[in-house]
Order: structure tokens, then sequence, then C-alpha cells
């Protein structure tokens, strides 16, 4: 096995790049023809796509690790296996988070698995299975960062979201009930907030900053305060005789604001702590319902479309929106972004 694994390494390699420089050129001299060609699933087992698909995902899943390494987890000490209950952190905006990255990693993993030729419960199984393992990486970070810890309740939500693909892609061929994200960038208040002993400034901004980075896809990631999951819910697909547009769906959301820390609103900064007035700064959760878009229900037989219309449907349109708030209030979005 130790010979044989070399050789079969470079022969993936290879029939890999020849795959690649072959799409490419047949892509260049016809990319009306070879372009939308290339994106059709096959009809039988390829074993040059197999090959294609995994040394891609091969090579995403590296790159991912070492930039989530970059995130997350390069200013904290590592150390032995931990386990760390975070239960209610982030108002479980981030187990919310959990449930649909799994989710989404499980159907994209289940349509590269589908474009192979692979049968359809054998794609199944494999998309929920590396949905899986993808977030076991993170687990597995968690375990061994001293900052955080093997949650339980993570694991538990990252099984939520890969049975919830898996089984209505067993049960109707088809995903009627969808995770989705969206997440616009929040401006934060520059202006100075005293500590409690009264002898030292910061902001808002500059917690933010500390919290949730300041590049944008730091942010995406990590700012709950600008973040909201969605179930979006084909109404079509369950009751077909309603009279509804195929594509249109109803979306729940789920948000929150005021959040500066796991559990609460307090921090430390080298040696000087604050803590926010909870009647100024309220931590919420919010509640969202939304008119959406399901884009693989429009029909179109042109492959570059369907890819296309697979990629937006990870995101919630923008759309008016009608919001609840745990204290009690309502509110009316005429565009939610």
């Amino acid at each position: 096995m130790a010979y044989f694994w070399p050789d079969m390494q470079r022969s993936m390699t290879h029939r890999c790049l020849n795959g690649f420089l072959l799409a490419g050129l047949l892509i260049l001299l016809r990319p009306d023809l070879y372009a939308q060609s290339f994106l059709v699933p096959s009809d039988t087992f390829s074993q040059s796509r197999f090959y294609t698909i995994a040394a891609s995902g091969a090579l995403i899943y590296g790159s991912t690790v070492v930039g989530l390494n970059q995130a997350w987890y390069k200013d904290f000490a590592k150390t032995s296996f931990h386990f760390f209950d975070d239960r209610g952190e982030w108002l479980n905006m981030d187990k919310a988070g959990h449930i649909f990255t799994t989710y989404f990693e499980s159907e994209i993993s289940y349509q590269g698995a589908k474009w192979t030729g692979m049968k359809e419960r054998n794609a199944i199984w494999l998309g929920a299975g590396l949905g899986l393992f993808y977030q076991s990486t993170v687990e597995i970070f968690d375990a061994y960062s001293s900052r955080w810890g093997f949650s339980v309740a993570d694991m538990l939500y990252n099984v939520v979201g890969a049975t919830l693909f898996a089984s209505q892609q067993a049960a109707w061929s088809e995903q009627r009930v969808r995770f989705k994200i969206s997440s616009w960038p929040k401006q934060y208040s520059s202006s100075p907030i005293q500590s409690t002993s009264g002898d030292f400034a910061s902001s808002l901004k500059k917690r933010a900053n500390n919290l949730f980075g300041t590049g944008f896809f730091e942010r995406y990631l990590k700012d709950y305060n600008a973040q909201t999951i969605w179930l979006s819910i084909n109404p079509k697909s369950f009751f077909p005789l309603l009279n509804f547009p195929v594509w249109l769906n109803i979306s729940v959301g789920y948000g929150s604001e005021n959040l500066y820390g796991g559990f609460s609103n307090s921090w430390m900064e080298g040696t000087h702590s604050f803590s926010l007035d909870k009647k100024q700064f309220p931590r919420s959760t919010q509640w969202f319902l939304a008119p959406d878009i399901d884009f693989k229900k429009i029909k179109t037989n042109n492959p570059l479309l369907k890819t296309v219309f697979s990629v937006l449907n990870i995101f919630k349109v923008p759309s008016p929106t009608l919001e609840y708030k745990s204290d009690g209030k309502l509110k009316w979005h005429w565009i939610f972004l």
C-alpha cells in the first residue's frame, strides 16, 4: 500500500490536470457548446469526473482549513482535547449557522457526486457524509483550542443540517424546504464608551472589529448582528393544486442584534473592563417573515443557468419583510437585505 498510494496520487493528479486542460481547450474553441455540456451531469459513472471532483474537493477543503485557521484560531493557544458547553451562546445564532452550513455543504457535495454520474442513493449518502465531515473539522479545531472546546450541541446541529438535506432528497428527490443566508455589513458607532472604572475609553466599532474582524468575508462569517438564517419553504411542492407560482417561496428568518459577547455584553480590553447598559443595548432575537425565490424551480434547459441558479439559491433574495423582536415589537421593512 505504501508503494501503491503515491502512484495512485500521481495518476489521479495527471488525469485531473488532463481533464481540466481538455475541458478548457474545448470551452475556448466552442464556448456555446462545450461549456454547457461540461456542466451536465453524466448519465453513467465517469471515473475521470470522479477524479476531477475528488481533487477539486481536496483542494477546496485544504484551502478552507487553512483560511479557517487564519480567521478563527491562529490567535489562540492549542490545548489538549476538551469539551465546551456553549448552549445559548450568541443567542444560538451560531447553532442556526451550523444547520445552514452543514445543509449547504451536503447539497453541494451531493451535486458534485451527481455530476460524476453516481447513483442517486449513493450520492445522497456521500453528500450528507461529506457535509458532516467538513463541519466535524471545525469541531476538532474547537476541541484543541484554548478559546473554545468540542461542543456536543454544535455536533447535534450539524447532524440536523445533514439529515434535513438527505431526508428530503431521499423522500421527494428535491428540496422543498431550504436553508438560506443573508447578511448585510453593519456600521458600528465609533463614539467613546467608558470602561467600568471610567479611566479608559473604547467604542462599539473597536469591539466589533475585535470580535468579527474587519474584512468582508470575516464579517460575513462572524458578525451575528448582521446575519439572518432563513428557512425557505416552497408551498407549491406540498400543495400542487395551490394557485401559487412554482418558484415562489415563503421564508422564516432568525436573527439577533446587540450581541457584543457570547453570553453577555461585557468584555475586557487589556486590564480594562467594559459592560454595556442592558436597557440601551438589549440583546434580542429577531424573527422575520418574507417572500423568497427558489431559483431551482425556474425552468431552463441551459446547464450554465442551472449552475448559476444553484449558487443563487444559497442566498435569501432581498424582499419586503415583517420583523418580530423578542421584546414584542413589530417592524416593517420595505426591503430587507
